[in-house]
């Protein structure tokens, strides 16, 4: 991989469905927002169906997935936990990349990579990772910034890591110069790693305006950024073109000497 070529950025438009659900209008719509995304220049849409439907709902994966057709050479990525309601959505719609990820059913959010010390984790993410990709779906693992642990990913079978980026985040809104710094130290070693192992590399979870720029500088290879909530926080100031464009900017940034 040319790990000087720019980061993709990938719209997660969960929070979109969340303010939808809480009445029974059908606004804001998630296609809508999506494609208003795409045409402001996103590379991609990615959504976290959980299989109560508390945001992302079945029609919603549908439609979206309707919508990416008329978007040649823009990805549709679907994240999940594949023993819960993934794999039916990633044989029945077959985006371009499947993000397994390890959350529990009643889960807030995600909040910690795939164990992949664990032999039990990877016997059994063995299976699925060979039934994804023989579908033609990239598969990448939600991966906490572990450099010993890629290696294990690439044995699985999998593509990608995407590394999660809430200590990152944290450290980033802390203040605390040191502590930016060593956590930027933990995720490049863990990218480097997992360049090295021959997988491509993705990042998400709290990455904001304010932080993504030093965080791609300091991350090598990075193809691509999930990000939504912080982003559907700055659309509902700015407009949703207005804040791809604001993010499509902060990456412009990070390869810009």
């Amino acid at each position: 991989m040319n790990i000087s070529q720019k980061t993709q950025l990938s719209v997660n438009v969960n929070k979109v469905a969340l303010v939808r659900n809480t009445r029974h209008l059908g606004i804001p719509s998630v296609t809508r927002a999506a494609e208003i995304c795409l045409r402001a220049g996103a590379h991609g849409i990615t959504v976290h169906p959980r299989p109560d439907e508390r945001h992302i709902r079945a029609a919603d994966v549908r439609e979206l997935a309707a919508l990416m057709k008329d978007w040649p050479g823009r990805e549709y990525n679907i994240e999940g936990n594949p023993t819960q309601n993934l794999m039916g959505f990633i044989r029945a719609v077959r985006p371009d990349q499947c993000t397994f990820v390890p959350d529990s059913e009643d889960q807030f959010t995600s909040d910690h990579g795939w164990s992949l010390g664990d032999a039990a984790v990877r016997d059994r993410l063995r299976p699925l990772v060979a039934e994804v990709r023989a579908l033609g779906v990239r598969v990448s693992l939600f991966m906490d910034p572990v450099p010993e642990l890629m290696a294990l990913a690439r044995e699985l079978g999998a593509d990608r890591v995407e590394l999660y980026t809430e200590p990152y985040a944290a450290a980033w809104s802390g203040g605390d110069e040191q502590a930016r710094r060593a956590e930027l130290d933990r995720y490049a070693a863990a990218a480097r790693a997992a360049l090295a192992a021959g997988l491509g590399v993705n990042a998400g979870h709290d990455l904001s305006r304010d932080n993504l720029t030093p965080f791609l500088r300091a991350v090598p290879g990075v193809a691509e950024v999930s990000i939504g909530h912080a982003l559907i926080a700055d659309a509902l100031e700015l407009g949703y073109e207005a804040t791809v464009r604001g993010y499509l900017h902060c990456i412009e940034a990070a390869f810009t000497a």
